[in-house]
């Protein structure tokens, strides 16, 4: 005790907060819960139960660490109750040698979602060819839920690899659609969506729709550090362009206020969510089942040995928890 009132003494000077640094998204309510109060019922979202609102996003694709992460992303998902989208599978398709460093349906378990991952150009040629059921097949071999469909047409453009497409994405979207019976979830990859493209995500029969929204991992970004600084300069505001994860939010209730015949009723809120103090916020203000998806924050302690991911997992389900206790989002 004498200590800790020693700390308190030293640190109470450099400990003075501005107000005008306050978050003004809550109210604090110290009154009305407890240390032991605040725990999440486990939920139904995407056909399966979760025990916390959180999401791994997807964000490894075919590096040679990919199965480390991948195999401590399925831990944590399995120890505390996550679900789990896979980086782009693309390279299975390619190269099936790779499969194992994606076979993840044993570490995270059958009850728990895990959700293959294609980019939109991909599903363009492969119908074009003919080949969709090419999918189906690789979600039946990762024994998947469904698919992920990420659209990134900036990122594609900007990429000195990138691939051209020839459709808009809605059209590959809902023809795909038409000709499959996979669970289905359409993501960006750090641009976000704008409203009309967001409706008429909406009114098809998807699974959900992951924001990856405009302040999180941008990868039209990445692709422009990739490239010559003339690039950059040139092209360099392109990828401030985007809509944030509350402007979705906005939209997607908007349209549920307004009764639109809304098929998809279930949301990843992802990009830029740096928190669970983000993460409760904006799951609380949704009007549908939604759960927070991040894919940096768990990145960066991914890549190593477990016990340091878990550890990062953990103090954010325990700030969930605290959140839910003592803080009410303000209307």
């Amino acid at each position: 005790m004498e200590q800790r009132k020693h700390d308190h003494i030293a640190l109470a000077i450099s400990s003075r907060i501005d107000a005008l640094h306050r978050d003004t998204r809550f109210t604090y309510e110290p009154l009305l819960g407890s240390h032991t109060s605040g725990d999440t019922e486990p939920f139904t979202f995407l056909g399966k139960r979760l025990r916390v609102p959180m999401w791994v996003s997807s964000m490894t694709g075919g590096t040679k660490l990919a199965r480390t992460i991948n195999t401590n992303l399925a831990k944590a998902c399995s120890e505390f109750g996550m679900g789990m989208g896979l980086g782009s599978c693309r390279i299975l398709l390619e190269h099936p040698a790779c499969f194992d460093d994606f076979n993840m349906r044993d570490v995270i378990g059958n009850d728990l979602p895990l959700y293959a991952n294609i980019g939109i150009v991909q599903l363009e040629e492969m119908l074009s060819a003919g080949s969709q059921d090419r999918l189906a097949e690789l979600v039946v071999k990762l024994r998947a839920d469904g698919l992920i469909i990420h659209v990134n047409p900036l990122q594609e453009w900007l990429q000195t690899e990138g691939d051209v497409l020839r459709h808009p994405p809605i059209e590959s979207i809902e023809a795909f659609m038409s000709l499959t019976n996979l669970k289905v979830i359409v993501k960006e990859v750090g641009q976000g969506m704008g409203p009309e493209s967001l409706k008429r995500l909406m009114c098809l029969p998807l699974e959900a729709i992951e924001f990856a929204a405009f302040g999180g991992t941008n990868f039209a970004q990445v692709e422009l550090a990739r490239g010559n600084p003339e690039k950059q300069e040139l092209f360099g505001p392109l990828a401030l362009l985007g809509h944030t994860a509350g402007e979705m939010l906005d939209t997607v209730n908007a349209l549920e206020q307004a009764g639109e015949p809304l098929l998809c009723r279930q949301l990843i809120i992802s990009g830029g969510i740096r928190s669970f103090l983000d993460g409760y916020y904006f799951i609380s203000k949704s009007s549908l089942t939604s759960v927070f998806g991040q894919a940096s924050g768990f990145l960066r302690h991914a890549t190593g040995e477990y016990p340091e991911l878990q550890r990062y997992v953990a103090d954010q389900v325990s700030g969930l928890k605290l959140a839910r206790a003592f803080l009410k989002v303000r209307t």
